[in-house]
């Protein structure tokens, strides 16, 4: 049985720092150092005329991510953030009502945790599908239940938290349980040493239209949750990533699932999973790989996942790793692969449930390959 952790609003003790403490470790020492913007310069002494300096006490240009990106008028910004809970929702991109895409602002923006341990910069909010808006015109819808939402190409961050910390066990009444922490839909998006904390639908990576081929990059990210984790129809490589299923203390198995793909048909590229791991809270052979995402608003999906020379823990379950969402779309109808998995999850005992790539098919199937002319 696999050792399991504590869940209860595990990841957002606030020390007096100001920094989150994440799956009970303590902020390290550089987060209190003199100046909040470690080696990023400050307000009074800029990077370059397009860094916005946050820090939730005043010491920089904004208080709160939002009022920076709001700032941002133009393309190529940097934010700068001070260690800190940032409890809010964040939009990057304004959508054009003329042409239902982004207009040029936040084009280009890059996010940077100044102290360099996600740990410490927080991005937070406890929106889920079926919370109420406000305003009483409905709920928030999954998309809506994003945390984080970036609709613009070319953005960039590094040693960010992006978190949802709603609970099921706090609101019965709700069925709408996805709560997104990060909604990414824009071209070369890339994010480095971040971490992606939630429970259902935490990282929704996907694209601005079914035609649009969202190309994203995950290097050395941590990304937990249970039912559908990463989930979209974005063209997205995770390299060197640590994938981690929380346990849901539910006596139904699977307990969720990491992957959802919902890949266009015409996009020859979907998930990529590259010399990563998983691990898990859960008890043994409690999770899947994955199971297909063919939405009925997209019925010509084609999901595409390849997990490979990725180490797969005792979390997964080894004889049938795939699932159907739904009936009418079998898993085995999906462009579903598997390439060189090591680890307790990842032994073959029933070849037919492990579709594996041939090595000349796995030469396709690279972070080159996914990526194009773009190298993050």
């Amino acid at each position: 049985m696999t050792a399991r952790l504590p869940i209860s609003r595990r990841a957002f003790v606030v020390a007096s720092t100001g920094a989150a403490l994440a799956l009970g470790l303590a902020a390290p020492a550089r987060a209190t150092q003199r100046s909040p913007f470690g080696r990023y310069g400050s307000p009074s002494a800029r990077l370059t005329e397009r860094t916005l300096y946050v820090h939730p006490d005043g010491a920089g240009d904004h208080t709160t991510v939002q009022a920076a990106v709001s700032a941002a008028t133009g393309e190529g910004y940097t934010l700068v953030i001070a260690p800190g809970v940032y409890r809010e929702t964040v939009s990057v991109g304004v959508i054009d009502p003329a042409t239902g895409l982004p207009g040029p602002a936040g084009t280009g923006m890059t996010w940077i945790g100044a102290s360099e341990d996600p740990r410490d910069v927080v991005v937070v909010y406890d929106n889920a599908n079926g919370t109420r808006k406000p305003d009483g015109s409905g709920t928030y819808g999954t998309t809506g239940s994003a945390t984080t939402t970036v609709r613009t190409d070319g953005f960039t961050a590094r040693w960010i938290t992006f978190a949802n910390d709603w609970l099921r066990a706090d609101h019965p009444e709700i069925t709408g349980t996805q709560a997104v922490a990060v909604k990414v839909q824009g071209d070369r998006s890339a994010f480095h040493h971040c971490r992606f904390l939630g429970h259902q639908d935490t990282l929704y990576a996907d694209s601005i239209a079914l035609g649009s081929f969202a190309r994203q990059y995950y290097r050395d990210c941590y990304i937990e949750g249970d039912v559908d984790f990463v989930f979209g129809r974005a063209t997205a490589v995770f390299g060197r990533c640590h994938f981690h299923t929380l346990d849901r203390d539910v006596a139904f198995k699977p307990e969720g699932m990491v992957f959802a793909p919902s890949t266009a048909r015409a996009n020859p590229y979907g998930f990529l999973a590259v010399r990563s791991q998983v691990t898990s809270g859960a008890e043994d052979g409690a999770y899947k790989i994955a199971r297909p995402w063919v939405p009925s608003y997209e019925t010509t999906a084609w999901p595409s996942l390849v997990v490979r020379e990725t180490r797969l823990g005792p979390g997964i379950d080894a004889v049938t790793p795939y699932i159907d969402m739904r009936e009418a779309y079998p898993w085995q109808s999906m462009r579903f692969r598997e390439y060189r998995n090591t680890g307790p999850g990842a032994e073959i005992t029933m070849p037919e449930n492990r579709p594996q790539l041939t090595d000349a098919e796995a030469q396709s199937h690279t972070p080159a390959s996914y990526l194009g002319d773009w190298r993050p």
